[in-house]
């Protein structure tokens, strides 16, 4: 394995020893239980059998009932979902792995029959999302309806968003995750008052650089309110993303928000380079070069995701650009990407058609190199 062997020297990520630098990046499957968004038996195997991955990112998990977005998707608000969470933390766990759970708020990348009311989702200031909510069998003209617009959050809203930050840390830990990430990415929530084009406020929230990163500040605070730093990480991405939400100068924006990120101990930052699947391939060069700029700012473990390949990505560990990096759609498709990485394949074709909803096809049937044993507890 000469071409790929930086992915193979162990490496501290925080509180996590990982045997790999080959992590799994949050991947939405929408399988969730339909209004409960718990997790089954069907997860467990899922994730246990890519527990070989140095570190596991958890699919988003919606923090509130006003935090979902998407048909299908995983909470960890109630106790219900905490205990739908523990066969699948202790299935990764059972077979050798680590996992964190990804706090997520879509903010305006919502739809109404998700918000507890009936009401408008939220966002930085009132905007509407380019492009359909994915509403599954929620709406009578579903699975795919138009965004609607969101208001702006009230000082009441963001009080309650923090609140609940906080509480969904303290309910991953009690489902067993090893630490969290913070989902500051993507132009969800947080990315919405981080993005110059969407925060248009006037009061301590937006206008100046400092003030629309406040939220993303808060919110890291109300998580380590919970939870020791090196079991936190945060993601964010420069460029692309759901509903078409930018930044202006994104080349200011984070790698400032990668310094106000720095100095806390943090397990790690993870970002994701500017690819097709997130909306912006023709600026891929750009944002690899504000990636650079990220790690220079902040001073932890710093992970690299974005349609790496194998070689792509042991050429980025050798060179110093991150210390690990998260594979997505390789992972989706080859439970057991280590070892195949470690031999150089070969690799099964994932499937697309089946990326989102379902059952087992294209989720837990995937082939792996070697039959192992069922590694989910009876």
């Amino acid at each position: 394995m000469p071409s790929n062997a930086p992915l193979f020297d162990p490496v501290t990520i925080g509180a996590f020893e990982a045997p790999n630098r080959i992590l799994m990046a949050p991947l939405t499957r929408s399988r969730s239980t339909a209004k409960t968004n718990e997790q089954t038996g069907l997860h467990a195997l899922y994730y246990a059998q890519r527990a070989g991955a140095g570190l596991i990112v958890s699919e988003a998990t919606q923090i509130s009932h006003q935090g979902q977005g998407y048909a299908w998707t995983p909470g960890i608000f109630t106790d219900a979902q905490v205990e739908s969470w523990k066969p699948v933390t202790d299935a990764v766990h059972n077979a050798g792995g680590r996992i964190v759970c990804q706090l997520w708020h879509v903010g305006a990348v919502s739809h109404p029959v998700f918000q507890p009311d009936g009401g408008a989702p939220v966002s930085s200031s009132a905007w509407t999302p380019e492009g359909e909510a994915f509403v599954g069998d929620r709406h009578p003209d579903g699975p795919q309806v138009p965004f609607e617009e969101a208001r702006a959050m009230t000082k009441e809203d963001i009080a309650k968003v923090l609140e609940d930050y906080s509480h969904a840390a303290r309910c991953a830990a009690q489902a067993g995750f090893d630490g969290v990430e913070l989902h500051a990415a993507n132009g969800y929530l947080i990315d919405q008052f981080m993005r110059s084009g969407v925060n248009r406020r006037e009061d301590e929230y937006g206008g100046s650089l400092d003030n629309r990163l406040r939220l993303l500040g808060e919110a890291i605070e109300a998580v380590l309110a919970e939870l020791p730093a090196n079991r936190v990480g945060v993601r964010l991405t420069p460029i692309g993303g759901a509903g078409g939400s930018a930044d202006e100068n994104p080349g200011e924006t984070y790698p400032a928000a990668a310094k106000l990120l720095a100095g806390r101990g943090l397990a790690y930052l993870h970002t994701v380079r500017a690819t097709d699947h997130g909306g912006a391939d023709g600026e891929k060069g750009k944002g690899d070069q504000i990636i650079h700029d990220m790690r220079a700012a902040f001073d932890g473990p710093f992970i690299a995701n974005g349609n790496f390949t194998p070689e792509m990505a042991a050429q980025w560990v050798a060179d110093g650009h991150a210390d690990a990096i998260a594979f997505g759609r390789m992972f989706i498709a080859n439970p057991d990407l280590p070892a195949r990485i470690a031999q150089d394949g070969p690799y099964n074709e994932d499937d697309p058609d089946t990326y989102y909803g379902g059952g087992a096809e294209g989720y837990t049937d995937y082939p792996s190199l070697e039959k192992v044993d069922d590694p989910i507890p009876a």
